[in-house]
């Protein structure tokens, strides 16, 4: 992702959706090892730089996030399953089968993203707000069938 985007990523998570730091901090931390590991998943190695952040994110500043700590029985059975999501979706377009479902299963993030406004601000905030979230996910599903075709 570039900085543009996560900057942009960043700016809605607070500003549109009014997250606290630490919940928006985790969030971002989230994202950009998501990212890496994909790339990594798909041959592109990040420059150390990036990678070195990762590697910080995941193994200490994700898990002793003060969001994370105070949510993790919530967070935690999300993160397995979009993990599965993705693993099934990276599945699906190794063997030439990328379809709309690969592609929707591929974004579990944004699937947290909702799971943390609802934590952060409740039930009615949420779905008051799921339509804004969803539309956070910026690849087009055109581009995502360009990749694949």
């Amino acid at each position: 992702m570039s900085a543009e985007a996560e900057f942009w990523l960043s700016k809605n998570l607070k500003e549109g959706f009014a997250l606290p730091d630490d919940a928006r901090e985790w969030l971002m931390a989230l994202f950009n090892a998501i990212q890496i590991f994909d790339d990594m998943a798909d041959g592109d190695f990040p420059d150390r730089d990036r990678l070195t952040v990762a590697i910080c994110d995941t193994l200490v500043n994700m898990p002793s996030n003060p969001f994370f700590l105070r949510h993790a029985p919530t967070l935690l059975p999300l993160l397995a399953t979009a993990i599965l999501k993705w693993k099934a979706s990276d599945d699906a377009e190794r063997a030439g089968e990328a379809n709309e479902t690969s592609f929707v299963w591929r974004a579990g993030y944004y699937d947290i993203v909702l799971a943390v406004i609802q934590l952060v601000h409740g039930q009615e905030v949420a779905l008051d707000v799921c339509r804004q979230a969803m539309k956070l996910y910026g690849e087009p599903y055109s581009d995502y069938v360009k990749e694949f075709s």
